[in-house]
């Protein structure tokens, strides 16, 4: 059965891709999780993904999402459809994963949730344009041959454009913006425990950015 983004869900994405710095963040606690999405706003940075990666990512959406409300917040690295509810019952406006997971994909699309499934082959490709989804997240981005992959998919999928994650950086940024079916990176180069640092990282790609 086909399925589609909900209205709500594709304004999402339209955010995500006018931000289009999506800083992908790990946290060990939670207490980290809202002066780091303040020192991201502080750099210009609006949009925040908190991965799975550990116990705390639930906790950490939910404190930021009550917090700095301003930021759009989003859940990375999301496996199952547990970690899925969680997400957004913590205040996920958006659910990324690293795969094409149908399961996954279905129950967030079901909940009128933004959702941008990891793809690394054509195939995955084509499942998720089966689902309605159009922007889809290029991953490992570097690993799988980076910017000459994502000229070679070009061709056969105009429609489909792509957010790559995985060995992104403020080097090699630019270069990804200038293929004609990216729309956003995923990165985490800005992601430091020095808060400062994370400001002056976000200020710099962003004003990179404006620049181009």
């Amino acid at each position: 059965m086909v399925k589609s983004q909900h209205k709500e869900s594709k304004e999402i994405i339209e955010k995500l891709i006018d931000a289009k710095i999506i800083p992908v963040i790990k946290i060990d606690s939670p207490q980290e999780a809202v002066p780091l999405a303040r020192a991201l706003l502080q750099g210009g940075i609006t949009v925040a993904e908190i991965t799975f990666r550990t116990e705390a990512a639930a906790d950490g959406i939910a404190a930021i999402h009550a917090q700095v409300p301003e930021m759009l917040l989003g859940a990375g690295t999301v496996l199952t459809v547990e970690n899925a509810q969680k997400a957004i019952d913590a205040g996920a406006r958006f659910v990324v994963a690293p795969g094409f997971d149908p399961a996954v994909v279905d129950y967030v699309v079901e909940q009128g949730i933004a959702m941008i499934p990891g793809v690394a082959t054509p195939t995955e490709v084509s499942l998720a344009l089966g689902r309605g989804l159009h922007i889809l997240k290029f991953f490992p981005a570097e690993v799988l041959g980076g910017i000459k992959m994502l000229d070679a998919l070009a061709g056969p999928f105009p429609g489909v454009q792509f957010i790559p994650t995985g060995g992104i950086t403020r080097s090699n940024m630019e270069s990804y913006f200038r293929c004609k079916n990216v729309v956003a990176i995923g990165g985490s180069w800005m992601v430091q425990k020095d808060l400062v640092q994370v400001t002056e990282l976000s200020r710099e790609a962003v004003s990179a950015l404006r620049r181009d």
